[in-house]
């Protein structure tokens, strides 16, 4: 049972420009990667995480929106508390 692996792995291959590549190998070099791949691995998948979370903070927003819109055009009727809370309230602005 030699030489199993742990995780599974996947391959990625990309055509690039002659100068796409002198740039990428240039900032790997100068951010210490010890090659080319480890270098665009690092930085796709920090820019996959940005764009993630700020899709998902998009989405979070939309869905606030809805709860927010729907509250105003169809808002809740007041139960026992707000109305003890209400009636407080006048009360006290009105002895003033």
């Amino acid at each position: 049972m030699g030489n199993t692996k742990t995780k599974a792995e996947a391959r990625f291959d990309a055509r690039l420009s002659r100068s796409q590549k002198e740039l990428f190998e240039r900032a790997a070099k100068i951010k210490g990667f010890k090659s080319l791949s480890e270098f665009v691995i690092h930085i796709t998948q920090e820019a996959s995480l940005i764009i993630v979370e700020q899709h998902n903070a998009i989405l979070a927003s939309k869905a606030d929106k809805k709860v927010f819109f729907d509250a105003l055009i169809h808002p809740p009727k007041p139960n026992k508390a707000l109305k003890e809370a209400s009636k407080n309230y006048l009360q006290q602005v009105a002895a003033k």
